[in-house]
């Protein structure tokens, strides 16, 4: 380069960089002008700030750095960083700073300003209003922002992170600003964002395992899954090389054992599962891949890295870099400080044994993190050792062994002090109290918390969600716990208003239950709220009717505390019936009856084999006053009487009462009249085949069993059987004509009384329709029934003043007029779905719908589809 083009070129970047220098500051129209080839030095006389509404003056010069008093060069560098700093705000769409005064060597600034707009208000576009309602909160923009680059740019960024998190990777936005004409400066933005497609998740590639299969590692993905297509593929491909190393192995006898393993695990039919790509799902899926090196014993193993790309116009494929290392084993297991139990006890409870592979999950379960078992920390926490610690420590991990060791300090037992009960407005404390299973001076004992958590959801009174348990003082010096137990009060008391179908008739019932109710304050003016409540007792009175036709009417108080000082339940009920069927008494079709019944029920809950148990017992009183009745084919008339006793044995153990999680309901139970063919046989054998059965005799058994297990989440399988015979002491009798079995549809039909009929509800077929029909020679019914159901329930809603959870069903089971017919294997079956509804003031609602798989003779309809209506269990 030439000296004089380097000349030239110097010359011109002077000439650039000087050229900001006089654009610093401009002049009023009556100040001097300012020679800016002459820099001269001023003393800054005055600041003023306009064009701001917003924003503070004096903060506004104090963030520019200049200063009343301050000597700059005019001009100079100190007026253009000034400027700088103000631009650097993001606030203002220009900046100025103009020179209003000169007197002598003093120089007065006025820093003209034009701010940005000011949000006025906002609104999404291409969006349902639900996705517009969760952006508002994360977006966190309000009315009154300054509308800056960085705000518009974080908003874009904040709504595409969202929706890429939800599987949308090609979501767009794009804001738009109107001016609002209501207030000046203000303007309104429009967000308008087009999502795209969905992506799908075409592969997931897991690379870095050596050991453990990719299969096996995928599937503890449990929400990041692949395109079906892609696992035909992975089967037909772990199939074909498979088969390679079987050949090398000479192992072919076993190959088509290992394709069906790989089909087994590809294409396991996922009911909920699908392959969309949700980012917190996979985030926990990538935690849940970790821990399924852990569970097999490769405790090293990490996740190196991960990547996700585009492979089709809505396919993802993911990488996961796993690091796997080596795989370990339990050695030596030795315990250190336990006084209490021996090791050879522990360790039994352990469960873990030389040899068996390291898995910290199992490790933290049997310590003392079980959910569905006894841990070694429940052990002694459950004998007073409330401040027990237990930890395990790796004294030696030599290769691929491990030593473990597991030290333990017991503490000192621990009493309970103080048992209170707080937030129960309604019901007395003595009625919370007598439910505890933990008292002042015993030991203190996790068991027994959670066995009174139990009862006190089994009441119904209180929110079983919101049961809350503390021990908020623990004395270690005196050896002392205080239990706080924290209840939140629900209605209990239930009013049955319904209509039902029932022999072709609508029949309306009334009904009101009093679950809380307070026979003590009967009498008190101010317990009336509405009704007297608080001690736990229940009232209940129930009407029904179609009209004069039919009347039945029922009424029954329990005290559950007979005494006040042991669970002794007492229960008196009674109801009384009357119906016949419209037609003239003079008419050959007419027919009639009343029924009056009684029964005292005591019970008691029993502390052996376990306290969950009880056991109640029955008398029984009722008379069926028959007119023109027919009975075995004959019309009937007079009084037929039945005095029975009963006696029964259950085992309830649920989590909850409306929604139950886990646990199981058992019952059997006996009912039985005196044998009068067998106490008087001669005087028996001398009444005329109608006066037989004037005194009913009968022997009935029945069983019972639901159970209930959390398969994930809140996510239950429910499995439940009922079986039921009605027998007979004399050979030279039919079973009694009275209180057989009637099965199929909701269980609801009206005349439930009419001669004692027992109503076993059955979806999928019409009311009643599989019950045995009756000849010229028998009695309409059945004398021996089962039935089994299982349900798999999913919670919509688990508030207590509206829990909702659907279900899908399948049932099987009959009905048989004889136990010679009885064959377990003879059943109708049926499957749908249904929803149940517990609302406090009417109990469980349900509603079901059936498809019964089996024709009914002479019925050809019964089986084709039934909805059914069912309230407070009626149908199970």
């Amino acid at each position: 380069m030439t000296l004089r083009r380097f000349t030239l070129l110097l010359f011109i970047l002077i000439s650039i960089l000087s050229m900001p220098v006089m654009a610093q500051i401009t002049t009023g129209n009556e100040v001097p002008d300012i020679d800016y080839n002459l820099p001269r030095k001023y003393t800054i006389g005055g600041i003023t700030v306009t064009g701001v509404k917003y924003l503070n003056s004096s903060v506004l010069i104090s963030l520019s750095g200049l200063q009343v008093g301050n000597k700059i060069d005019i001009p100079g560098e100190r007026i253009r960083s000034a400027m700088d700093k103000l631009w650097q705000q993001g606030l203002f769409e220009d900046v100025k700073i103009v020179a209003t005064g000169v007197q002598d060597d003093q120089i007065f600034l006025e820093i003209r300003l034009t701010e940005r707009p000011r949000l006025a208000k906002f609104d999404f576009s291409g969006i349902r209003k639900g996705e517009g309602d969760d952006l508002k909160d994360k977006i966190k923009i309000s009315k009154g922002d300054v509308v800056t680059d960085n705000l518009l740019m974080r908003v874009t960024n904040t709504i595409k992170k969202h929706f890429v998190g939800k599987g949308y990777f090609d979501a767009s936005v794009d804001i738009k600003q109107v001016k609002d004409t209501a207030m000046l400066n203000n303007v309104a933005l429009n967000i308008n964002i087009k999502k795209g497609g969905r992506v799908k998740i075409g592969r997931v590639n897991i690379i870095g395992n050596k050991q453990l299969s990719e299969l096996t590692l995928k599937s503890a993905l449990k929400k990041t899954k692949e395109k079906g297509s892609y696992r035909v593929l992975y089967t037909v491909q772990e199939s074909f090389f498979g088969l390679f190393d079987h050949i090398l192995r000479k192992d072919l006898k076993n190959y088509p054992e290992y394709v069906q393993e790989v089909a087994d695990k590809n294409m396991k039919f996922r009911i909920f599962k699908s392959s969309k790509f949700i980012e917190k799902e996979y985030e926990e899926d990538k935690i849940a891949l970790v821990k399924k090196f852990y569970e097999n014993g490769y405790r090293d193993a990490t996740l190196v890295k991960d990547s996700i790309y585009k492979t089709g116009h809505n396919d993802i494929t993911i990488d996961l870099h796993v690091y796997e290392g080596d795989k370990y084993y339990y050695r030596n297991i030795s315990f250190v400080g336990n006084t209490k139990f021996t090791a050879t006890e522990l360790a039994i409870l352990l469960g873990i044994h030389k040899g068996d592979v390291y898995n910290q999950d199992q490790l933290d379960a049997s310590l003392q993190f079980n959910p569905n078992g006894i841990d070694l920390m429940s052990l002694f926490v459950d004998d007073g050792y409330l401040t027990c610690t237990i930890e395990p420590i790796e004294i030696s991990a030599d290769n691929d062994s491990i030593d473990l060791q597991i030290r333990i300090r017991e503490g000192k037992q621990m009493n309970v002090s103080r048992v209170t009960v707080a937030g129960n407005t309604r019901t007395n404390d003595h009625v919370i109290i007598r439910e505890l299973y933990s008292r002042p001076g015993q030991l203190f004992s996790r068991s027994d918390i959670l066995r009174s958590r139990t009862s006190l959801t089994q009441l119904k009174y209180f929110d079983q969600e919101k049961i809350d348990i503390q021990t908020p003082n623990i004395d270690p010096t005196n050896g002392t716990v205080d239990v706080a137990y924290k209840v939140e009060e629900t209605s209990s008391d239930q009013l049955e208003l319904s209509g039902g179908w029932g022999y072709g008739r609508l029949i309306g019932t009334l009904g009101v239950s009093f679950n809380n109710f307070s026979a003590r304050n009967f009498f008190k003016k101010g317990a009336w709220k509405p009704m007297p409540s608080g001690d736990g007792q229940k009232l209940s009175l129930r009407l029904q009717s179609y009209g004069k036709g039919y009347l039945s009417a029922s009424a029954s108080f329990t005290e559950p505390w007979l005494g006040g000082k042991k669970p002794n339940q007492l229960s008196v009920s009674t109801f009384v019936s009357a119906y016949n069927n419209g037609y003239a008494k003079t008419s050959a079709s007419y027919y009639a009856y009343n029924i009056t019944g009684l029964s005292f029920t005591f019970s008691r809950r029993l502390n052996w084999p376990d306290n969950y148990f009880n056991l109640s017992q029955s008398i029984n009183l009722q008379h069926y006053q028959l007119d023109n009745y027919t009975l075995f084919g004959k019309k009937s008339n007079g009084l037929y009487q039945s005095y029975s006793y009963s006696i029964a044995l259950g085992r309830y153990s649920t989590d909850a009462q409306i929604y139950p999680r886990a646990g199981s309901e058992l019952n059997l139970s006996l009912e039985m009249t005196p044998p009068y063919s067998l106490l008087a046989p001669d005087w028996f054998a001398a009444k005329s085949a109608d006066d037989k059965y004037r005194m009913i005799e009968f022997n009935q058994w029945k069983m019972s069993g639901a159970f209930y297990q959390q398969i994930v989440g809140d996510l239950v399988l429910m499995a439940r059987t009922k079986v039921g015979f009605l027998g007979k002491y004399s050979s030279d009798i039919e079973v009694t004509p009275f209180n057989r079995y009637f099965m199929g549809g909701d269980g609801m039909s009206g005349y439930s009384a009419i001669d004692g009929r027992q109503l076993i509800g059955f979806r999928g077929y019409a009311n009643e329709s599989l019950t045995p029909d009756a000849d010229k020679a028998t009695q309409a019914g059945g004398v021996v029934f089962n039935k089994s159901t299982l349900e798999l329930r999913y919670p919509l809603s688990l508030n207590p003043n509206s829990t909702i959870f659907g279900l899908v069903f399948v049932e099987a089971g009959n009905d048989w007029a004889s136990f010679n017919q009885f064959n377990p294997f003879d059943v109708k079956r049926s499957a749908g779905i249904g929803v149940r509804v517990f609302l406090p003031m009417f109990g469980l609602l349900g509603l079901d719908w059936g498809y019964g798989f089996d024709k009914i003779p002479g019925m050809p309809s019964a089986n084709k589809g039934q909805f059914h209506f069912s309230m407070n269990s009626s149908i199970d």
